[in-house]
């Protein structure tokens, strides 16, 4: 019996379809850069006068028409474009392929600030490195877009993951982003535009189309690393379309920030854009105070009609005063005022000089699409920091330490992906053939702080913000290092589809050769590890709108860790953990601007250090770790007035077998069991709007030791949005509505940051 939807389904896939069609008319539609125009209107008038048939572009671009025999003018239009025509005969052959290349219209597009273009994103190029809908990548994936960033005025990778199922954000020791993804801490996941960018620092948003997270291991796209996901940033690119857009912010604690974004057409063939960003802000937290600017330059190239290039260049200056929160006493958050410093204010910093300068071309030859990126990044960054540590029995005294650190990184990263697509015996394939070549250059430096002849002070407990001057001098441990990083790989992929099946399998060979050299004793070490990552992955859609998936993958760390800072004669006997994944999960289109998603997954991590309970100076790789869970998200636009973004996970990850950290049986610290996430934004008229959100995260441990608890808190965030004039809106955020006291993260037991208190912030922005 065949089910009504179903029946419903077919019938209006076979309306406007003549009766007696015999040729087939195949094609795609592609813009003056090669990228597909999806949802473009197909239509092909008769010479004869009969009814014209249409049909519209899928996100790839593509469409088919059935045709009875004659001659025919196909007309293609999408917004934006110039109308395409062309005239075509049907014959007894049967079938043709055509592509059509839109150019973009003359006029001038009037951009306005008014309603939300939508929190949905419908296709992603990241996932799999082919154009894919969102809706059939066989992963679990969240994408923060640029309305729902501006819509809350974020300005951290910290503030995007609050809303993304499944992901924390770890403090960093405060000097740097990091995340939780699955149960699996890292600093390195992060990409740009699908390139490694793994250095330790704090990235800002003012230039972004979008975040990606994509969770679960993705060595076969992304390379080593990545064990439960990672984070992708896509950056705006010049279009040509003209846009001219300034926001300014103030609010709390003299928070004050500007961002501007200009795109200029300057022929035909050139687009040029200039993102830029100033701000400088104080803290609820004592003396604690950040400025930082950026801006991005772009240009497009378009020398033909299938080829771009695309040119960039990013300079990002921070500097901040350098806080490791507070500690903990009794096995719970300290109870002291939560602007408490603990250490020398005046004498903690941050600072972080990011160059970055990329290029991309792209070609396309018929079914051939050719890419390649080139990333290549100058990182100069350092902190020197005071450490909250134990707190003594009658809560009198707390002991600080300090240190600093310097790291300076010069990264080349350069991706070749070839991509073609064929149909074969009824089954059309994406095939995908790469390589990524890769150079890193790394010097560290540490210092650690003196107090007279000792490396720790105690101070008052009720008082423990200092002026006592520290002298940072090489202790005998201190890292004084070299390292060089070469990286090869190659890549294949192939996307099947027949019927209601699509099958993904996927191949990586990556041969990671780090040399390190110890600048203090002059020794040199050296190791090789050759990585193969697979994953498959297979797609059901009993109807369009919804994808039933199932997904295997692996992925490697090696032994240096996801920032290779060391290698010792003991760590270079050991080989790469490996992160193994099971995932299925649901994804449905409720309609086209509302998409609900869900995943089950198990996440092994095996291969872990653990101390060998014979002999404690050796290590056994016989540590493992298990995260298991279960993620549901829903974002998009319910009615036209009502947006909604927002995310629930379920998860369990604990120590399997014993590791060097920690006991079998233990929990994994700063991964709570629930979190709850849901941000509505309900625009009941053409000029105001409001929104109101909520985060929810049950209690978990500070650390994996499980002896300190960070307690489990509910926030609620609101907004105020108002439609000044065509192209102007401002907006009032408040975070923290109830001032409720929390715990957002730490670093180890001792090492805790309060969530900010309640604060207001304004903003503007206007378009013109």
């Amino acid at each position: 019996m065949i089910h009504p939807l179903a029946t419903c389904l077919l019938a209006a896939g076979l309306v406007g379809a003549p009766a007696e069609a015999v040729f087939t008319l195949r094609g795609r539609v592609v813009d003056a850069t090669a990228a597909p125009v999806a949802a473009a209107r197909v239509s092909a008038v008769s010479e004869t006068r009969a009814p014209a048939l249409s049909t519209q572009t899928d996100a790839k671009g593509e469409f088919t028409l059935g045709l009875v025999l004659g001659r025919y003018t196909v007309k293609v239009l999408a917004p934006g474009f110039k109308e395409a025509t062309r005239s075509i005969r049907a014959t007894a052959a049967g079938t043709e392929s055509r592509e059509f290349v839109l150019e973009v219209s003359s006029f001038r597009e009037t951009v306005t600030v008014s309603a939300p273009s939508g929190y949905r994103v419908a296709e992603i190029g990241s996932a799999t490195r082919t154009l894919t809908p969102l809706r059939d990548v066989p992963q679990s994936v969240t994408v923060a877009t640029r309305e729902l960033m501006r819509d809350q005025l974020m300005r951290s990778i910290g503030d995007v993951v609050m809303y993304v199922p499944g992901i924390a954000s770890h403090q960093g020791e405060n000097n740097r982003d990091q995340v939780i993804i699955r149960g699996n801490s890292s600093s390195a996941d992060f990409f740009l535009n699908g390139v490694r960018d793994d250095v330790q620092y704090y990235r800002d948003l003012y230039n972004l189309e979008r975040v990606e997270a994509l969770k679960g291991p993705n060595a076969m796209i992304f390379g080593r690393g990545g064990g439960g996901g990672v984070i992708n940033r896509v950056t705006k690119e010049a279009v040509f379309r003209p846009l001219r857009e300034v926001t300014l912010q103030g609010g709390a604690y003299d928070h004050k920030r500007i961002a501007a974004d200009v795109d200029q057409p300057l022929s035909d063939r050139i687009a040029f854009r200039l993102n830029g960003m100033f701000e400088r802000s104080d803290s609820f937290r004592r003396q604690v105070d950040l400025e930082r600017y950026a801006f991005n330059p772009t240009v497009t190239f378009t020398p033909g009609p299938r080829t771009k290039i695309t040119l960039g260049y990013e300079h990002l200056h921070d500097t901040r005063v350098a806080d490791r929160g507070i500690p903990s006493f009794q096995g719970r958050p300290a109870a002291v005022d939560l602007s408490t410093y603990f250490g020398d204010p005046a004498d903690s910093h941050v600072r972080a000089r990011v160059d970055l300068g990329s290029a991309m071309v792209e070609h396309r030859a018929g079914r051939l699409l050719l890419r390649n990126r080139t990333l290549y990044g100058d990182y100069d960054r350092g902190y020197q920091n005071y450490v909250p540590g134990a707190v003594s029995a009658d809560r009198s005294r707390v002991t600080l330490t300090a240190y600093n650190n310097a790291t300076q990184r010069r990264n080349v990263f350069n991706q070749t992906d070839l991509v073609y697509s064929v149909a074969t015996g009824g089954v059309s394939h994406t095939l995908l053939a790469g390589a990524e070549i890769g150079r890193q250059l790394t010097d560290n430096f540490r210092n650690t702080g003196f107090f007279g002849s000792a490396t720790s002070i105690s101070v008052p407990f009720a008082d423990p913000t200092i002026d006592v001057p520290a002298a940072f001098r090489q202790s005998a441990t201190d890292a004084d290092n070299h390292l060089r990083t070469n990286v090869t790989a190659t890549y294949v992929q192939d996307q099947m589809e027949r019927g209601a099946f699509q099958l993904i399998a996927g191949l990586r060979f990556d041969r990671f050769d780090l040399q390190y050299h110890n600048n203090r004793t002059g020794d040199t070490l050296a190791r090789v590890d050759d990585l193969v990552s697979p994953r498959t992955g297979l797609v059901f859609k009993p109807v369009t709108p919804l994808s039933l998936y199932a997904t295997y993958s692996v992925s490697y760390l090696p032994s240096s860790g996801d920032q290779f800072s060391s290698l010792t004669t003991l760590t270079q006997q050991v080989e790469p953990e490996r992160f193994t994944s099971y995932e299925a999960g649901v994804k449905w289109d409720i309609h086209p601007d509302l998409s609900l998603t869900t995943a089950l997954y198990r996440l092994d991590r095996t291969h872990t250090r653990a101390t060998d309970p014979n002999d404690p100076t050796r290590i056994v790789q016989t540590g493992s770790q298990r995260t298991s869970g279960y993620e549901l998200g829903l974002s998009g636009r319910v009615t036209r007035g009502w947006l909604i973004m927002g995310g629930y996970a379920y998860q369990d990850a604990f120590v399997t077998s014993a590791t060097a950290a920690a006991r079998a049986g233990a929990q994994v610290g700063q991964v709570p069991h629930h979190t709850l996430s849901l941000w509505n934004h309900y625009q009941p008229g053409k000029r105001v709007s409001a929104a109101v959100g909520l985060i929810h995260r049950t209690a978990m441990y500070a650390a994996i030791d499980d002896s300190v608890t960070l307690p489990g808190y509910t926030r609620v965030d609101t907004a105020a949005y108002f439609l000044l004039r065509p192209g102007t809106r401002l907006q009032a955020n408040v975070e923290n509505v109830f001032d409720k006291r929390y715990y957002v993260n730490a670093d180890s037991n001792t090492n805790i940051s309060p969530g900010f208190r309640r604060a207001l912030r304004v903003g503007i922005t206007t378009a013109f």
